[in-house]
């Protein structure tokens, strides 16, 4: 009868009557299918395949969980509220007193490197300083590289796409432990000192993460630091809601932007939020943005060395009027569609560069390092050399002594020029990072750079933002992005000259906004960090006039760049959105191509939970209720047991001698909820032949309210709870229930609903979704 079905079937798909074959149900299924539903458990995280799991955000109500939750007193309540704030102020002081470490170490560096190649050019000592310039360069990179290679493999990058990862419900390993933080920290200033076209704005979010995570642990199991007295956090829940405080924290830190900080965050990292949340990410900036205040207040009395004013990206134009007029539609919305068309270009061309990155990074080490240096070696001999392809400018006479600088910082670099002229593109590409922003953005200076100038800048960091992403070092995506943004933002300010009313810098402005929201698809998170930059609401319509198109365009070309990332590291992220095909798939059918459910009892044998734990990779089990008469009887589902429940109750032995349901009492001996919320370690226990044939209660452990769907349910359907939610298992149940029935058809994870793998076993799917 089956092979029937089959022929008939195969002879339906010849003549291509797609409909007969669906609707011809009962003799023929519906798909063809491979026999299970397979998935990798491997990603790239960092630089480092690593075998990755999923996270448990949900409640585990155990008879332990709600009895430790009921006996709970007022002061134990008032003392785990107060300690989630003095998290919260914790990440923000932290992150604000190391961002401003590392702005210091940075501005120092790279001023007094700067200064140093000014001086050997104005002596026209031209190749000393090309020597000079390369040699420090080299140096700090290496460095930088170094520290990455052989310490922290998972330091290298921005860490964004990872935390985006870990608080959709990933736990990506080695990603937030005290060694990635201080190479996170050291390699940022390294990086950025040298010059490399990357910001510390990326890392400074994951620095905020790490933060977050060994405050959350209570400290390093590694490195011996731990405060038992932070044992309440040692779950995933508290440990989430911890990293997205320190990732709005870290936004905070790089541009003094409270509220973007939070937005950033809710928009663009974050799956799971709620007002409590949103209170402490806030708090949390708040404290950051008082520290950095009290640095700066700080350094303009002259403590902090070549520091100054520097260092903090901050564009002061609340004395600029904005003036609109409809001659600057026309030349606001090509800014506008440019971000849109060169964000999905380079989001075209970065996942190349990547795939040939990862193909050197995988012949060891030395090739990472190497790699590195190469990257650093093209970037000083084109930041040295391309200035002295633009002409000398003279001063305009209301510039006064501004004109031409020599000095620590400002708009006009003399560089290989005669007094009283200035070197345009020096100015961009002989000052940090944070003052190159600065002098695009300048506000006043219709004619300050050349239009050969802007192309030649804009062209030399699009080449570097696609090839310094990606080397061993902490990098960010933020800054190349914001710099290219603003070089063609003041081109179509030029072209349109004769006929705009608003300021070149403002274009400049508009220009980096919208090249984020083209490469990042952000919004209004990047709406509100640039109006706390330029501290003018003036700008408002028209920022979210240009994001708006630059969203539009840049979501018709390709997915936001840190998603393209996380599909090339393998990483198993949820999205928001289901496919329209899933929901013409069940639960059910995902359920039979999977492998058959394995059971245990509520009062089970040792031996039993032994091989079930060294036979399997499962990180859930469902608890049944058998009943005397099994064969009559209809099987209950008592729950659903963890791994790491299991691991702990063989590893403290606690064992029954006769088949009995345990007391209240007994367990709580021997357990609390606090200690099986900690991660457990592997099966690592010696049992006796007596002791395997002894019994185990799971009943205290057994969260007796799992999430559960009817196998009819929609695979798109249920793929929105398990990602709302946080799941990690999600129990399908039948849609009838009897003697003879199994009570759990099957458990679908995290991998069993990811796209690729469904299309993998059912290739009609595959075949219809490529139609459509």
């Amino acid at each position: 009868m089956e092979e029937t079905s089959r022929e008939a079937m195969e002879s339906k798909e010849e003549r291509g009557d797609m409909h007969d074959l669906e609707s011809d149900t009962l003799h023929t299924p519906l798909l063809q299918r491979r026999n299970t539903l397979s998935a990798s458990h491997l990603a790239l995280v960092g630089a480092k395949v690593s075998h990755i799991e999923s996270l448990d955000y949900e409640i585990n109500e155990s008879d332990l969980f709600k009895h430790d939750w009921r006996n709970r007193t007022n002061i134990e309540v008032l003392q785990y509220v107060s300690l989630k704030w003095g998290m919260a102020f914790l990440v923000g002081l932290l992150t604000g007193v190391i961002a401003s470490g590392i702005n210091l170490a940075i501005e120092n560096i790279a001023g007094y490197k700067m200064l140093t190649v000014v001086n050997l050019v104005r002596e026209k000592r031209y190749w000393a300083g090309f020597w000079y310039f390369t040699g420090v360069n080299f140096s700090l990179t290496a460095f930088a590289a170094t520290l990455c290679v052989l310490f922290a493999p998972t330091a290298a990058g921005p860490g964004i796409p990872e935390i985006k990862a870990y608080l959709n419900g990933v736990d990506t390993p080695n990603m937030y432990g005290a060694n990635v933080l201080i190479v996170k920290i050291f390699g940022s200033i390294g990086a950025v000192a040298a010059g490399l076209d990357l910001g510390k704005e990326g890392p400074l979010v994951h620095i905020g993460a790490c933060i977050s995570s060994l405050l959350s642990q209570g400290g390093s199991d590694k490195y011996r630091l731990n405060w038992k007295w932070l044992k309440y956090f040692k779950n995933d829940r508290d440990r989430r809601d911890l990293i997205t405080c320190g990732s709005s924290a870290g936004v905070c830190a790089a541009f003094r932007s409270p509220i973007g900080g939070v937005l950033f965050s809710l928009e663009e990292v974050a799956t799971w939020w709620r007002n409590a949340l949103l209170w402490r990410a806030f708090f949390s900036t708040a404290i950051v943005v008082v520290v950095l205040r009290g640095f700066i207040e700080l350094c303009n009395s002259g403590k902090c060395g070549l520091f100054g004013r520097g260092g903090l990206i901050l564009f002061d134009v609340s004395d600029v009027t904005v003036t609109y007029h409809i001659n600057d539609l026309l030349p606001i919305t090509i800014v506008g569609v440019l971000g849109g068309v060169l964000g999905g270009i380079y989001n075209i061309l970065l996942p190349k560069v990547l795939r040939v990155y990862n193909l050197i990074n995988e012949k060891g080490r030395l090739a990472k390092l190497l790699l590195a240096l190469g990257v650093c070696l093209f970037t000083s001999v084109a930041l040295y050399f391309l200035p002295f392809l633009a002409p000398c400018m003279p001063c305009d006479e209301s510039f006064g002594s501004a004109c031409p600088s020599s000095g620590r910082s400002g708009n006009f670099k003399q560089f290989n020029c005669p007094n009283g002229h200035y070197n345009d593109l020096a100015t961009l590409l002989h000052a940090t990072n944070d003052d190159a922003v600065r002098n695009i953005f300048s506000t006043s200076t219709p004619n300050e750079f050349h239009t050969a100038s802007l192309l030649i800048f804009f062209g030399i960091y699009c080449i570097l933002g696609l090839i310094t992403f990606g080397i061993a070092v902490p990098s960010g995506l933020f800054l190349p992005i914001i710099l290219m943004g603003s070089a063609y933002g003041r081109l179509v300010a030029k072209a349109f000259s004769a006929y705009i009313h608003i300021d070149p810098g403002l274009y400049a402005v508009l220009g980096a906004a919208a090249l984020m929201a083209g490469i990042m698809r952000m919004t209004v998170s990047v709406c509100i960090i640039f109006l706390e930059l330029t501290n003018n609401l003036l700008l408002l319509p028209i920022m979210m006039f240009v994001l708006l198109i630059s969203k539009s365009i840049g979501d018709g070309m390709n997915p936001s760049i840190y998603e393209i990332i996380l599909d090339m590291k393998g990483l198993p992220f949820l999205d928001a959105h289901p496919e329209p095909w899933m929901r013409n798939l069940t639960v059910g059918e995902l359920a039979t191509v999977k492998e058959s459910v394995i059971y245990l009892e509520i009062v089970e044998k040792v031996s039993r939970i032994v091989e079930v734990l060294r036979s399997t990779s499962h990180n859930g089990f469902p608890v049944i209720d058998q009943g005397s008469d099994s064969e009559n009887r209809v099987k209950e589902i008592h729950g659903l047991v963890l791994r790491s429940h299991l691991i702990k109750i063989l590893s403290k032995k606690w064992f029954l001698k006769e088949r009995r349901r345990t007391e209240d009492w007994e367990v709580r001996e021997r357990f609390s909820s606090v200690e099986l919320a900690e991660k457990a370690v592997k099966l690592e226990v010696d049992l006796t032949e007596e002791e395997l044939e002894m019994y185990v209660d799971l009943h205290p452990f057994t969260n007796t309210t799992p999430y559960t769907v009817v196998e009819t349910m929609s695979v798109a359907k249920a793929m929105v709870l398990f990602r709302q939610v946080g799941l990690r298992h999600l129990l399908i149940m039948p849609k009838y229930q009897g003697p003879g029935i199994d009570p759990v058809v099957g458990i679908l994870t995290r991998q069993d609903l990811r796209a690729h793998n469904i299309l993998g076993v059912f290739p009609e799917l595959a075949k219809k979704a490529h139609k459509n």
